[in-house]
């Protein structure tokens, strides 16, 4: 049984009673929530050291973290270290994008070391797994490359579906300045151009949903023509192919398997708003992951910031899950350092959305932070920060000469002047 069928019947699962506790939300609210499909917990019947996680309507905001191998870079050790990294830097879920290869074995050694669910988009898999050409694979086949995924233990899995013969028409008779950025979706459209057939993944759709709710993987319905640049946002392809994921959104239901829709990559600033509303209306409700967005296009090296600027407004206005963006965006595969500044960025998005969306208690870290810079404690600043190690760095790079100061006001500093008068002391400003 799905933990939504377990919901639609009033089962509170393991899983849905640790959410639950987690959120710091009634286990009542929550099992009506996943019952709607408004809330996913991706749990693979094969995830053995799984510690759940909710996604959707009136939970904390989720980060996704990318890693996996490439051709270039096929260094398995590095990334299961960032795997590591990414877990104890509060990560809730990672997706394995390897590209190269035969990955099930780094796939299998990621799933047993990580207890935060494991993503994964088949179709990066299926050339390197049946070693065949994209042309000469069949139907049979790619689904042969999702059940495998599917019996590794994968929480979620992200499959083009939406991206039939109509909706790929609609790219083709709409001009676009970067056409389809999507990895997976292109392969897929590849493959129905090289075939001249419909999407597998939608001409079966039923035999896909049958194997995810066999093994409990949510469905992560991959946006193909998601905007590659802030010039294609909001285009007909775009909106096409989220009419098609609202209509197989409403199929995954009827058979028990959970659902998240992916959201777009690249947009101007005030179109972020607007598309949240537009996906949620279209997909009724179900969790909202979105790939960004990225606001501008002309910052590489620095899109962490530009995804952040555009995560912090998608989860403000009702995205549930941000996938993570790198300073190394566009250039190449991300190194550890460029991992972590990903996960900060991402982080400092969700936590902005989840104040500016009133969840409960959400302001109550920021509140003893403040508190801490009152009573001019660094100590407790830095054990507070979302990264104390670079807070802690910082500090003791430029130490000031009185220990309740920091080098940028020393002794003029308000915090620690207030403190003091307010608490009777006299000032000495001048020695």
């Amino acid at each position: 049984m799905t933990q939504l069928q377990a919901a639609k019947k009033g089962i509170i699962t393991k899983e849905l009673s640790y959410v639950a506790e987690q959120e710091g939300i009634k286990v009542e609210n929550l099992l009506s929530l996943v019952a709607k499909g408004k809330v996913v917990i991706p749990a693979n019947i094969n995830h053995s050291n799984l510690r759940a996680s909710g996604i959707g309507e009136g939970l904390k905001t989720k980060v996704n973290v990318n890693l996996g191998i490439s051709n270039d870079c096929a260094d398995w050790d590095l990334e299961l270290e960032k795997a590591k990294v990414a877990i104890t830097m509060q990560a809730n879920a990672i997706m394995d994008l390897s590209c190269y290869g035969k990955t099930q074995v780094f796939r299998k050694k990621l799933l047993e070391i990580s207890p935060v669910p494991i993503g994964t988009v088949p179709m990066y898999d299926a050339i390197g797994l049946l070693d065949k050409d994209l042309q000469d694979i069949t139907t049979d086949e790619f689904f042969q490359v999702v059940e495998t995924h599917a019996q590794d233990g994968v929480d979620f899995m992200t499959i083009h579906c939406g991206i039939n013969k109509a909706t790929a028409q609609k790219v083709k008779d709409n001009k676009r300045l970067t056409n389809i950025v999507s990895r997976g979706g292109s392969i897929l459209f590849a493959w129905m151009e090289l075939n001249d057939r419909e999407n597998p993944f939608f001409a079966e759709y039923d035999r896909l949903l049958d194997i995810c709710a066999k093994y409990d993987v949510t469905l992560s319905l991959g946006d193909a023509c998601r905007p590659g640049s802030i010039a294609d946002s909001t285009d007909a392809a775009q909106i096409e192919e989220l009419i098609v994921l609202g209509e197989l959104t409403k199929r995954a239901w009827e058979k028990g398997v959970q659902v998240m829709i992916e959201g777009p990559g690249h947009m101007a600033l005030n179109e972020v708003a607007p598309n949240m509303l537009i996906a949620k209306k279209l997909c009724h409700g179900a969790p909202l992951y979105v790939l960004g967005p990225i606001v501008t296009d002309v910052a590489p090296g620095y899109d962490h910031i530009t995804s952040a600027i555009g995560g912090a407004i998608a989860a403000s206005s009702g995205a549930d899950f941000l996938c993570f963006v790198t300073p190394a965006e566009h250039l190449r595969l991300p190194d550890l350092q460029d991992m972590k500044d990903g996960i900060v960025a991402a982080r400092i998005a969700a936590h902005a959305g989840d104040i500016a969306k009133n969840l409960p208690n959400a302001r109550n870290w920021d509140n003893e932070m403040s508190k801490a810079r009152a009573d001019v404690d660094f100590e407790k600043m830095i054990q507070l920060a979302m990264d104390p190690e670079k807070a802690k760095r910082y500090r003791e790079s430029s130490l000031p000469g009185h220990k309740d100061t920091c080098t940028m006001c020393g002794k003029m500093c308000p915090m620690r002047n207030m403190k003091k008068v307010l608490g009777g002391e006299k000032l000495n400003l001048h020695k």
